[in-house]
């Protein structure tokens, strides 16, 4: 999947502050199309940024309706957009809500006052105080939905609750200093005319904390590039030996509870070690047991950046699922068919890849008489696939003749409300394993 830096007129490799590429998803068509950013919550992240915001700015510049799903992380702008276009129209946000006008640096946060209708940015790493863009669509949506701005990553600072605290402990102790202007603290940060006045703080009201902890942390923030150029004779060792070091690796990043959040980390030690395409194979393999149904939803992001635009680790990954499947036979089995539907539903795998998988049976991974099982159970998960692509391909085909005829909002309604019919249809079937129960396909 890869990442840039935030600030992407800055070329240098070594550079800081690193963001994942973004990722667009187009779904629907005819008046239903809209756009998925599918990893909104990971750029937001790197950006300090609540996910709503930077989707929002979409819309506005685009001048779309925008969907939010926060429980299941989907962030929608409607309409057909590619990544390329949404990507420099993020730098964009970044320029104006993210990045210091003083020093180029994005560590920053935004403070809002309701009381005024305000939105100010705050610098840690410069100090810099001052109002963004008010004029811009994006600010009345910012001021009804103020983030919530904890200490930006890697930096230790005196917070405005600190700083309040501590002026009360000064003046009870008969220390406290009145501000320049004679008057107390607003209480939201902001002078009366309406900007934060960098004069009314105190000089360590800005002060890093430089404690070993602090120190620590901040170390432990290592650029990408930084990584791959580590000096070691790694690659020399063949590639079964290198697939064994990255199992280490991700083993280790398991037992110490880092993995979900590490997921950066673990794609810049495969690329490093040139092994990034066999990489789901490894993940299936220290990620994946019995219960692969809850761990697909739960890694997602991870899998998503081994796998997106990547159909030679797609395929790696169906490999190391039908080792798991093999490795837990008797639970999972009869579970396979759910299993691909997942992996489909939650955009890991396309579905030509897995159209692909289905016409051969492999013995690559497992013995065939387990391979042939498994394409069995998933017999009528790919029957359904083929049919929802040949109804879709049917009614596009109409969709076409439909547009030399003279009521062409009727017949693309009727074309619409067809196709939904047939596929609920279809999705409404179920699979008949031998000797047990019927199983729905899409109660995952």
């Amino acid at each position: 999947m890869g990442s840039v830096n935030v600030n992407r007129s800055v070329s240098d490799q070594f550079y800081r502050y690193k963001m994942p590429k973004l990722i667009a998803k187009v779904e629907g068509k005819g008046n239903g199309i809209k756009t998925v950013i599918v990893n909104m919550v990971e750029i937001a992240k790197s950006l300090n940024r609540p996910p709503m915001f930077p989707t929002k700015y979409f819309g506005c510049e685009i001048g779309a309706q925008t969907q939010f799903d926060q429980k299941n992380e989907r962030y929608i702008v409607n309409g057909s957009h590619d990544a390329p276009k949404l990507q420099d129209m993020l730098d964009g946000f970044i320029k104006k809500f993210v990045l210091c006008p003083e020093c180029n640096n994005p560590e920053t946060n935004l403070l809002v006052s309701q009381k005024r209708q305000l939105v100010n940015q705050q610098c840690i790493a410069c100090g810099y105080q001052g109002p963004v863009d008010q004029t811009h669509k994006l600010i009345p949506y910012i001021i009804k939905n103020p983030p919530d701005t904890p200490p930006t990553i890697g930096s230790s600072v005196v917070t405005t609750k600190d700083k309040s605290k501590s002026k009360k402990e000064k003046k009870k102790n008969g220390d406290g200093d009145k501000s320049p202007t004679g008057s107390n603290d607003g209480d939201d940060g902001f002078d009366t005319n309406g900007f934060t006045n960098g004069s009314q703080y105190d000089d360590d009201d800005w002060a890093v904390d430089t404690s070993e902890d602090a120190v620590a942390r901040r170390m432990e923030i290592l650029t990408e590039g930084a990584k791959v150029l580590t000096l070691t004779d790694d690659l020399e060792k063949t590639q079964q030996e290198r697939l064994e070091l990255l199992f280490q690796f991700v083993k280790r990043m398991k037992d110490a509870g880092k993995i979900e959040g590490g997921d950066k980390d673990v794609v810049t030690e495969a690329e490093r070690l040139e092994i990034k395409d066999k990489g789901p194979l490894v993940l299936s393999e220290v990620l994946f047991n019995d219960n692969i149904l809850a761990q697909i939803k739960q890694y997602r992001i991870l899998f998503l950046r081994f796998t997106h635009g990547n159909m030679k680790a797609q395929k790696y990954l169906l490999g190391g699922v039908e080792q798991v499947v093999k490795a837990y036979k008797d639970s999972l089995m009869p579970k396979v068919g759910h299993i691909m539907k997942l992996l489909y539903d939650t955009d890991i795998i396309d579905e030509e890849v897995i159209l692909d998988w289905s016409k051969k049976v492999s013995k690559k991974y497992v013995p065939k008489e387990v391979a042939m099982e498994i394409h069995e159970k998933v017999a009528p998960f790919i029957k359904w696939l083929k049919e929802a692509e040949e109804e879709e391909s049917s009614d596009g085909d109409d969709g076409e003749e439909d547009e030399e005829e003279v009521e062409v909002v009727y017949s693309d309604r009727a074309a619409h409300a067809l196709q939904e019919e047939r596929r609920q249809t279809t999705k409404n079937a179920v699979i008949q394993d031998d000797g047990e129960d019927e199983i729905d396909i899409d109660a995952i």
